[in-house]
């Protein structure tokens, strides 16, 4: 979502974005192109094995490769040159799966010339390198390139062809599929989209992750609108500063599109560039799927520990400090899960007697209230329980 200015900035530009940014990475993928890099630490020892061309010609600004674990099934949003997707690789290991998709034929080509040299250095092959717009997830452009070579538009009439053409590659052989990931990274790409599709983009990344699934991203944002300057120069655009993410709007795009749990990974304290009194830098994020869909009462609570006095969550529930705050089974869940961003700062509370699914009520989703022990445990709950054994050692003091 652009800010106004923004928006009024793009309307006068005379040049194509998507050409702008075709044409510089493709220079890129013939030649190292040094200044569309940040200086990136990556961790471990994965990028030992790669071959030197694509470490050289991968760009990008932070390493959400650290975030992913073994046998998950990740996608990359323009994947360049491989660089991430070769990372990633080894760390799902062959339990896992990578997709990486890129839109520049350029460095698909790059990409995919080391898939079989990887998969023997590895032992195993799961790599997959698909064309496509990353705003666009559904759309296979490499089907649709080979039904044009034998429909191709010569006629308006045709157009209408290809539309439907487009709509049932989307809906019948999807490029990603609903709900099929565990994890979406992107390297400093976001910022290449287009200010009108960036709405769209956030919506595909919540599409194609799973419930629970996260979405792990590092790009360039600003700490202010970039000047129109800035906004109308297509090196600027190419450069991954005119479409960088103003700080707080790149995390409410996150929270619009329905994500959770979301918090900053790293955010570089040195600018990477400065320019009009606009500072750019590397920020990574994380955030979470899974809080949509209907709230059920089984007499659940949870406790938050501290050290803030109270918190709110995404949702608007507030958490007060110590208290025993009641929640439905879903925010119970997202709250209490191994894998959850809220679990270490969140103790839950189980009723004593089980409410099955099937039987639960609906719950009304207060943001703030506190549930009272004897809920938990019961009206019936007159248990009392002594034990056999001192506390104490003689003489010591209790």
């Amino acid at each position: 979502m652009a800010t106004n200015q923004q928006q009024t900035a793009s309307t006068s530009m005379d040049y194509d974005i998507e050409s702008a940014v075709l044409e510089r990475y493709q220079a890129g993928a013939r030649q190292q192109q040094p200044s569309l890099c940040c200086p990136t630490e990556y961790e471990g020892n994965y990028t030992e094995i790669l071959p030197e061309e694509i470490i050289a010609k991968d760009y990008g600004c932070g390493d959400p490769t650290r975030y992913v674990n073994e046998g998950e099934t990740v996608v990359d949003l323009g994947s360049g040159a491989g660089k991430n997707c070769y990372i990633l690789a080894q760390k799902v290991a062959d339990s896992g799966k990578v997709i990486g998709v890129d839109f520049n034929d350029e460095m698909l080509s790059l990409a995919r010339k080391y898939q079989g040299e990887m998969a023997d250095k590895l032992g195993y092959g799961n790599t997959e390198f698909v064309k496509g717009k990353i705003q666009d997830l559904k759309l296979p452009l490499d089907k649709l390139q080979a039904w044009l070579q034998n429909n191709p538009i010569t006629s308006v009439d045709k157009i209408g062809e290809y539309e439907a053409q487009c709509d049932r590659l989307k809906n019948q052989e999807p490029l990603i599929a609903d709900h099929s990931v565990d994890v979406v990274i992107s390297n400093c790409v976001l910022n290449l989209v287009r200010p009108e599709d960036k709405q769209q983009l956030f919506s595909e990344i919540f599409r194609v992750l799973k419930r629970g699934g996260r979405a792990v991203i590092s790009d360039i944002v600003c700490d202010e609108d970039p000047t129109p300057k800035i906004m109308n120069d297509p090196d600027m655009w190419s450069g991954c500063i005119a479409g960088a993410f103003r700080e707080d709007l790149f995390l409410k795009m996150f929270e619009d599109a329905g994500f959770y749990g979301i918090e900053i990974l790293k955010r570089e304290e040195t600018p990477w560039q400065v320019i009009d009194g606009v500072e750019f830098r590397s920020m990574t994020v994380r955030a979470y799927k899974g809080k949509e869909g209907v709230c059920l009462e089984r007499k659940q609570s949870v406790v938050y520990k501290g050290p803030w006095k109270q918190v709110v969550d995404d949702d608007g529930h507030v958490f007060c400090r110590g208290e025993r705050m009641a929640v439905c089974d879903k925010t119970y869940n997202i709250m209490t899960s191994c894998c959850s961003p809220y679990s270490k700062d969140i103790i839950g509370i189980e009723p004593y007697k089980n409410i099955p699914l099937e039987e639960a009520a609906e719950f009304n989703c207060k943001t703030k209230a506190v549930r009272h022990a004897r809920e938990t445990k019961g009206s019936e709950y007159n248990l009392t329980e002594t034990s056999n054994d001192d506390c104490c050692s003689p003489g010591e003091c209790c």
